[in-house]
């Protein structure tokens, strides 16, 4: 499909399938202005809930609603793309019970070089993730399979489920939702064989996260209740407060999605009374959850909800940025999601420009592979005037592939 816009792109696939703008807002319970003026760019598609109900209205996935990866000339932008035929390589050649490679660096160094790896994570550098990724994994399954002893082999599979968590979420900022979901699966399969809750939890977190959202938010809410629920009980140690935290938050947001208000604020007090359990380190906890990083949260439900403006600011100015500096990638969403929800109001698209200016700096090879962010550069360049828009716009524009 020649389109990339998702307005453009909206208009084709409503096409394909004969409907006409009303057909298509009935089934998708949206308004028929609001479909016309996302059609011309004229109002974001940048609400998860507005998506999915129109690409399961049109039954196709929400990948071929929003579009992607857009490979653009821009090397950080394009680059990380480069990463994924090894990973993918790795993923769907390798198990525990019948491994890719028969030899691997002793246990100890790819646990080292796991710890390395986090970082990176972080700071969503795909580049250098990817040199080293792919072969951790394999390497990983080779010890798994045959390990030493009892020690060597949980060893093994913790790092593996580690290492699937980072592949997961790789492969998923990129773009590429199917390996996610093996990775998922994997790191799943690796908790199973422990028998640790923690463990399992960290597995439903990445599994829920990988899961189709297009007609399935509400089951993706359900498997996000499930895995806290279950977790709750075993959740004893610093490591199992976080972990059952960042399932509370995807909770949260899920049921945002499916226009639960009353149980997303549920689950954000949920996942607040937990923080309160942890040091408010981002940097030194799994995900980063953390006091701060439930105001990131709240500011990422809010949005999904339709708040905009200074509704938006006012809950921006709760989160301690400071205390995110090794912390790119949550910095980055956090970021971004304040420039989307400004992007809605008209006087405050200059604003909103600087705020997601502000997170490509942050982490410039998610953000400019990001289709919310790319969308929202859409619709604010589609506005723009030499005055509200300018060089800076242009410049993202391009960066993301976008036409300028």
């Amino acid at each position: 499909m020649d389109e990339v816009t998702i307005g453009a792109r909206l208009r084709t696939l409503r096409r394909w399938r004969g409907k006409t703008q009303t057909e298509l807002a009935g089934l998708a319970g949206l308004s028929p202005s609001f479909l016309s003026m996302v059609e011309t760019g004229q109002r974001p598609l940048d609400r998860r809930s507005h998506i999915a109900a129109l690409a399961s209205a049109l039954k196709v996935s929400e990948s071929d609603l929003v579009g992607g990866p857009h490979l653009s000339t821009d090397r950080l932008q394009s680059d990380p793309h480069a990463v994924i035929p090894a990973l993918r390589a790795a993923l769907q050649t390798s198990s525990v019970g019948d491994p890719a490679v028969d030899q691997a660096r002793p246990l100890p160094a790819l646990v080292q070089e796991m710890s390395r790896i986090e970082p990176l994570h972080q700071a969503c550098d795909y580049v250098a993730i990817g040199k080293v990724l792919p072969a951790i994994i394999e390497e990983l399954h080779c010890h798994a399979s045959r390990p030493k002893d009892e020690a060597a082999y949980q060893a093994a599979l913790e790092t593996l489920v580690d290492a699937c968590v980072c592949a997961t979420f790789t492969a998923k900022d990129l773009g590429y939702g199917d390996l996610a979901h093996l990775a998922a699966l994997q790191a799943e399969e690796a908790g199973r064989r422990l028998d640790d809750p923690v463990q399992l939890g960290k597995a439903a977190f990445v599994r829920v996260h990988s899961l189709p959202k297009a007609g399935a938010w509400d089951r993706t809410l359900a498997q996000a209740q499930k895995a806290a629920e279950e977790l709750e009980p075993h959740a004893t140690s610093a490591l199992g407060f976080q972990v059952l935290g960042m399932l509370e938050l995807t909770a949260a947001l899920s049921a945002a999605v499916v226009q639960d208000g009353t149980r997303a604020a549920d689950w954000l007090d949920e996942a607040d009374g937990l923080a309160e359990r942890v040091p408010d380190i981002p940097d030194e906890s799994w995900m980063a959850f953390s006091t701060t990083n439930v105001g990131i949260w709240r500011v990422a439900v809010s949005v999904e909800r339709g708040y905009s403006g200074t509704a938006v600011l006012r809950l921006a100015e709760k989160v301690d940025e400071s205390k995110l500096a090794g912390r790119q990638g949550r910095h980055a969403a956090f970021l971004a999601d304040v420039g989307r929800g400004l992007a809605r109001e008209s006087q405050m698209q200059r604003d909103a420009i600087r705020w997601l200016r502000r997170a490509e700096d942050t982490a410039p090879q998610w953000i400019r592979n990001s289709p919310a962010v790319r969308g929202t550069v859409t619709y604010l360049l589609n506005r723009a005037t030499t005055a509200a828009g300018g060089p800076e716009l242009r410049g993202m524009a391009a960066r993301m592939g976008v036409p300028h």
